[in-house]
């Protein structure tokens, strides 16, 4: 009975998969749309995606867009976003229920998809029509990702005003903006969304490792942007080679060099996570810096500094060693962060950061560098940010059961 039930559970879901599989990718919303309404008899069904800024839920339609965006904060699907859970809102004047389901893929938050059904005075969908409809926002969430590669229709729904070239190439130099594997969850966001162009971040794990880059380049603009696709490029290159992470740093550094000669030059942070032990190793090649959160307590993780890659010829790196427990938060902040400066020209100090950091311990990770940009923004003020920023937050869950390694003897920061 039980080989049944699970073939029955697959002949259920195959059409759904195979229908988005063959869809031409600025179709597949429509796709998804078309199958909700002929199975559930949906009134309506829409697919809001985050914007850079992660502030609003962006309908997608063709341009120019005509529907309000919904804000992230103070909304039904907004709450559904943020706690990665359906949500459903009954309509009883109307006899509609709406059920708002993220759209997830492996941790990476695109969005929500909006259904909404005829429902009964005081009736919900049932737990398997939810099922299902979760199902096929997941199902969706996929084929977006990869839809992507095609079609600029979802990449045109995320952005609330226009890019900048150098935000236009940041953006797509990112990996996504959260992940997650039973071993961690992570996320980071980079400020101003719409006119980023120095600051980046980074990430690509493996059965055993988990690799983590954060860097600053130098500059503003375009040059920037350039600045840092060669360094980001260079770091991987090295990575999927195979190489330690003391010769990715000395091969991007070369690389760096080789082509501006010292003039330009990045500050990254490299750092590699054993995911069966936490043992992690790490390079401070500059200015972007690391805090933990460890059973309550807040305290920056001191590193040695080491130079910028770029800034000298054949210069040596050398990692050392820290271990992170369960239950540990790591926040990597670039001086965006560190030197914003208030309207009076007052500096945003550690302590200010340390209480923002504190102030939301008891958010996911993918929430805590949006929210911590927007206050950051407060003290900053609406002008125009003389730098950008950067906040990316990885909290350690540690390896599952029966894979940990207990080895001892390592370092601890």
């Amino acid at each position: 009975m039980v080989e049944r039930a699970g073939l029955s559970q697959l002949e259920r879901s195959s059409p759904v998969e195979r229908a988005l599989r063959e869809a031409a990718p600025h179709e597949i919303f429509d796709v998804i749309r078309s199958v909700i309404e002929r199975r559930h008899g949906a009134l309506a069904v829409d697919l809001l995606l985050a914007d850079y800024a992660m502030t609003e839920l962006q309908p997608v339609g063709v341009l120019p867009h005509t529907r309000a965006p919904v804000p992230v904060s103070d909304s039904a699907p907004g709450r559904a976003f943020g706690a990665q859970e359906p949500h459903c809102v009954h309509d009883r004047s109307a006899s509609t229920v709406s059920a708002h389901l993220p759209v997830s893929v492996r941790g990476d938050r695109l969005g929500i998809l909006s259904v909404k059904l005829p429902a009964a005075e005081g009736e919900g969908p049932s737990r398997q029509v939810l099922a299902d409809l979760q199902h096929c926002a997941d199902a969706l969430a996929h084929e977006v990702v990869v839809a992507e590669r095609d079609t600029d229709l979802f990449l045109q729904a995320r952005r609330a005003e226009r890019l900048t070239l150098a935000a236009e190439m940041q953006w797509q130099l990112l990996p996504g903006r959260s992940c997650a594997r039973p071993e961690y969850s992570l996320g980071g966001q980079l400020e101003p969304a719409y006119a980023i162009f120095g600051d980046s971040f980074d990430w690509s794990a493996s059965a055993d490792d988990l690799y983590v880059t954060v860097s600053n380049g130098m500059g503003e603009g375009i040059d920037a942007a350039l600045l840092t696709n060669l360094c980001v490029n260079a770091l991987r290159n090295a990575r999927r080679a195979g190489l330690s992470l003391s010769d990715q740093a000395y091969l991007a550094d070369q690389a760096v060099y080789g082509q501006h000669r010292g003039d330009q030059y990045l500050s990254t942070l490299l750092l590699r996570f054993h995911l069966p032990t936490g043992e992690v190793e790490a390079i401070d090649a500059g200015s972007p810096r690391m805090w933990r959160v460890r059973k309550g307590v807040v305290e920056p993780v001191e590193l040695e500094a080491q130079m910028p890659l770029g800034m000298f010829e054949d210069t040596d790196y050398i990692a050392q060693r820290f271990r992170v427990e369960p239950g540990d938060r790591l926040l990597f902040i670039s001086d965006g962060v560190y030197d914003a400066l208030s309207p009076a020209g007052e500096k945003y100090s550690n302590r200010a950061l340390a209480a923002s950091i504190n102030s939301t311990r008891l958010l996911p990770a993918p929430q805590v560098p949006r929210v911590m940009l927007q206050e950051l923004l407060g003290h900053r003020g609406s002008g125009p940010a003389a730098d950008d920023s950067l906040v990316m937050c990885l909290d350690w869950h540690g390896a599952p059961a029966g894979t940990a390694d207990a080895s001892a003897g390592h370092e601890h920061v």
